[in-house]
Formats: C-alpha cells, sequence, structure tokens
C-alpha cells in the first residue's frame, strides 16, 4: 500500500469516526455563586415548630445551661423541660447541630474533671436523645475545670462551673 492510500484510508476513518461519534449538546456554565457564607435554611416552619429564630426568642431555648451537683452525673429534674425544648428543636431543625460542652470545678485532679466532664455531656446528650433529639446532630466536649465561670474559691462559686452549656453550631 502506498503512501497517497494510506492517507486516503486515515482521513476517510477519521471521517467515520467524527461522523459516528456522539453529538454532545454542550450544557450553559452553571452559576457560580461569589457568597461564601452557610445557607440557613429560612423558609416557611411549620405549625408549632420551631424555626431558627427561636433560639433568641423561645425562653425555654434560650436557657441553655444545664447545672450539675458535686460529682455527679445525673440530670436533675429541674432541667428536664429545657432539654425536652432543646430536643424538639432538633426534631424540628434537622440541619442543626449543637455541641454539649461539660464542665467541672476546680476541685479534683485534671483527668477526673476531664472524665466528669464527659459524662455530664453525656447525659445531656441522651437526655435530649431520649426526648426525640437525633445522636447525630449532637456532640460531645470535655473542658473539665478549664472554663470556669467563676473563680472563687467557694460553694457558690463550685456550683456555677458544675454545667453542660448547649451551644448551636448550626441552627
Amino acid at each position: 500500500m502506498n503512501n497517497s492510500a494510506r492517507i486516503l484510508l486515515a482521513a476517510v476513518l477519521c471521517t467515520v469516526a467524527v461522523a459516528c461519534s456522539k453529538k454532545v449538546k454542550e450544557a450553559p456554565p452553571a452559576d457560580t455563586a461569589t457568597d461564601t457564607a452557610p445557607v440557613t435554611d429560612t423558609g416557611p416552619v411549620a405549625p408549632g415548630a420551631y424555626g431558627p429564630g427561636d433560639l433568641d426568642t423561645d425562653a425555654c431555648l434560650r436557657q441553655r445551661v444545664v447545672y450539675f451537683d458535686l460529682d455527679q452525673d445525673t440530670l436533675r429534674p429541674e432541667f428536664q423541660n429545657i432539654v425536652a425544648c432543646h430536643a424538639k428543636y432538633l426534631r424540628d431543625r434537622p440541619s442543626s447541630r449543637m455541641t454539649m460542652e461539660g464542665n467541672a470545678d476546680e476541685r479534683g485532679s485534671r483527668e477526673y474533671n476531664l472524665g466528669l466532664g464527659e459524662r455530664r455531656g453525656n447525659a445531656v446528650s441522651s437526655a435530649v436523645q431520649a426526648n426525640g433529639g437525633s445522636g447525630g446532630q449532637i456532640t460531645v466536649t470535655s473542658y473539665g475545670e478549664e472554663r470556669p465561670v467563676c473563680t472563687d474559691s467557694n460553694e457558690d462559686c463550685w456550683a456555677k462551673n458544675r454545667r453542660v452549656e448547649i451551644v448551636y453550631t448550626a441552627k
């Protein structure tokens, strides 16, 4: 086969390949948003369901601290209603997330207080889940004695430091 026949055969094969190839319609370029702020669902809220604005306006949801007795990690009865409100918020807002920040007073070793803070955070998390909140929406962190709200060395001050703070990381 001579060179001109090869060139002719190659040209025919290329033409056939191009003619038989699938025609793909080009899609217009997608709109790219320049706003990098997180998307917050502000759509209509079902009647009786919590919305993101309720975190600041609802009296029950504004209470985000649960206190504990000395060396205890069981939830006191007076905090059951608060936990139930936050569980309902999680049910109503599946995209919301919260962190339970467990704390302890200055008494006890650092390791003991970190463990106690975690057990307290887990106790509140379990109570929220028992009231219908999803465990996938909750994270538990312990700060032990590292983040006191009161630095005096007396019982009133220590009682303020034995707590779990509920912090919403996504509303």
